[in-house]
């Protein structure tokens, strides 16, 4: 089955592939610290900071993954095994999945990440931000980490798209008999 049961719209689809595409930015300039990079980032004396710690290092590298990973769960919201279990998962897989089986963690995952985001932003045009070496490094680093503002508010747009397709509509056939 490569389709869904009832039409994704072409701007639910277009947005869904433009999600992971918001978390890549700042995945590769965490990534830049891992390559030995202080991406311009100062400690309070003034001297670069450089992440030499192994543990460090593996965490930047899983934080970046896995955002990556939590970032294309959307396409969940617009592709088959959004609406039927893959064959391979045990225990559900070929069932149909519940609409609201998504739709709550995804609006859940959304507000989550307006919160994460707008407080993790508080201060990025104020003083009070991180120390950088000069104001490139700074517009870099904003400029990698602004796209995440996005991801919440399009994970919400995304998640009323499935929900108008799989239980509104369904809400209008059922009523309509």
């Amino acid at each position: 089955m490569n389709t869904t049961e009832r039409p994704v719209p072409r701007w639910a689809y277009r947005l869904a592939h433009a999600i992971p595409l918001m978390t890549l930015p700042s995945g590769l300039w965490r990534l830049g610290l891992v390559a030995g990079s202080s991406m311009g980032v100062l400690d309070d004396a003034g001297h670069p900071i450089y992440v030499v710690d192994t543990g460090e290092k593996i965490y930047i590298v899983f934080l970046s993954i896995f955002s990556e990973a939590v970032a294309l769960i959307a396409f969940g919201l617009v592709k088959p095994w959004g609406e039927v279990a893959p064959r391979w998962i045990p225990l559900i897989g070929g069932r149909r999945v519940n609409p609201w089986a998504a739709i709550v963690p995804a609006i859940l995952g959304a507000l989550s990440l307006i919160a994460i985001w707008t407080y993790g932003f508080r201060d990025a045009f104020t003083g009070d931000f991180l120390p950088f070496a000069n104001a490139g490094w700074a517009t870099l680093m904003i400029a990698c980490y602004a796209p995440l503002q996005l991801w919440g508010p399009s994970l919400l747009v995304l998640t009323w798209a499935y929900y108008r397709r799989r239980v509104s509509a369904r809400v209008a056939v059922v009523s309509a008999r």
